[in-house]
C-alpha cells in the first residue's frame, strides 16, 4: 500500500491510500469511521485482491495527515472524492463506509452519479432530524450525551468532549468486543492515532452528523447496500431501515445477533455484493 498528500484546489491537502494495482477490474474507496484514520480496512484486504479489488481511500480532514476544514457537511465527502479519483487517474468507482463513514459513502453515491457505481453503508446514521426516525431511540446514554451536545452547537460539544473525553469499550456489545479482540483489533491501528492527535476532527464529524446532509438520500438512484446488526447500540438499526425505505435502489440486509463491530464478521460477504452490483 502507498500513500500520497494530494493538493486540492482550496489549498487543503489530503493524505491518500492506494493498495492498487492501478488496472484492477474495480475499484472501492473506503469511507471511515469516527474516530478512525482512513487507511482502507485490513482484513477486507484478501477478500479485495480474490475479488480483482482496487481499495483507495483517505484521511477525512483533520484527521491524520489532512488539513481540517471545521464546518463541513457530510456533503464535502463528494468532492474530495471526486478529488482523490483525480489524483490517482481512477474515473468510475464504489464506494463503501462503516458507521459514520456510511453517510460519506451515500453522498459520493447521491452527489456523483455519473462515476459511482453502486454504495454500501455498514451500521451508518440516518439524517439527523429526519422525519419518521427517533434518532436517538436505542442509542447508548453516553452515545446520545455526545450526540445532544454536538446537535448544540461547537461549544457545547467542546465542553463535553473535554469533560467526558470517549470510554469506547462501554459502547459495545459483547459480540463487538469478541471481534475487536479478534481480526478486527485491526481498529487498534486506525482508533489510537486518530484519539491520540486530540478531538478536533471527531468534533468536526459529530458536528456533520448532527446538522443538514447536504444532500437528499431518497435522490440516490445507485445501487445501494444497507447492512446492519440489530444489536447495534451505537447507531442503532433504525437508521439504515430509514434510509432503506426512502433510497429506491436499497437492499437492506440486517444481522439479528450482530452489533456495531461484529457486523463486519460479514464484510466479506458486503464487499462480495457490492462487487456484484457494481459490474451488473
Amino acid at each position: 500500500m502507498t500513500d500520497h498528500q494530494i493538493a486540492l484546489s482550496d489549498g487543503r491537502t489530503l493524505r491518500s491510500y492506494d493498495t492498487g494495482p492501478a488496472d484492477a477490474p474495480l475499484t472501492v474507496v473506503w469511507h471511515h469511521g469516527t474516530p478512525n484514520l482512513g487507511t482502507p480496512p485490513a482484513p477486507l484486504l484478501p477478500a479485495a485482491a480474490r475479488l480483482g479489488i482496487r481499495f483507495v481511500s483517505y484521511d477525512r480532514p483533520g484527521y491524520g495527515g489532512s488539513t481540517p476544514l471545521p464546518g463541513r457537511d457530510i456533503a464535502s465527502a463528494a468532492a474530495d472524492t471526486a478529488a482523490l479519483a483525480d489524483a490517482l487517474g481512477i474515473e468510475r468507482f464504489a464506494v463503501l463506509g462503516h458507521s459514520g463513514g456510511g453517510p460519506h459513502a451515500l453522498a459520493c453515491a447521491a452527489l456523483l452519479p455519473d462515476r459511482v457505481l453502486a454504495a454500501a453503508s455498514v451500521a451508518g446514521l440516518a439524517p439527523y432530524g429526519a422525519d419518521g426516525l427517533d434518532w436517538y431511540a436505542g442509542m447508548t446514554d453516553s452515545g446520545i450525551a455526545s450526540l445532544r451536545a454536538a446537535a448544540a452547537g461547537r461549544a457545547a460539544k467542546e465542553r463535553h468532549q473535554q469533560d467526558h473525553g470517549a470510554d469506547y469499550d462501554c459502547e459495545f456489545t459483547p459480540g463487538d468486543l469478541a471481534a475487536l479482540h479478534g481480526v478486527w483489533s485491526w481498529f487498534d491501528t486506525v482508533v489510537g492515532p486518530a484519539v491520540a492527535a486530540g478531538p478536533a476532527a471527531l468534533i468536526d464529524d459529530d458536528l456533520a452528523y448532527t446538522a443538514p446532509w447536504g444532500f437528499d438520500p431518497g435522490r440516490i438512484r445507485t445501487p445501494v447496500l444497507l447492512v446492519h446488526g440489530e444489536r447495534d447500540r451505537i447507531v442503532p438499526a433504525a437508521h439504515s431501515r430509514w434510509l432503506a425505505d426512502r433510497i429506491p435502489t436499497a437492499d437492506l440486509r440486517t444481522r439479528p445477533d450482530d452489533g456495531h463491530i461484529s457486523v463486519l464478521t460479514t464484510a466479506e460477504d458486503t464487499l462480495t455484493r457490492l462487487a456484484a452490483r457494481a459490474t451488473r
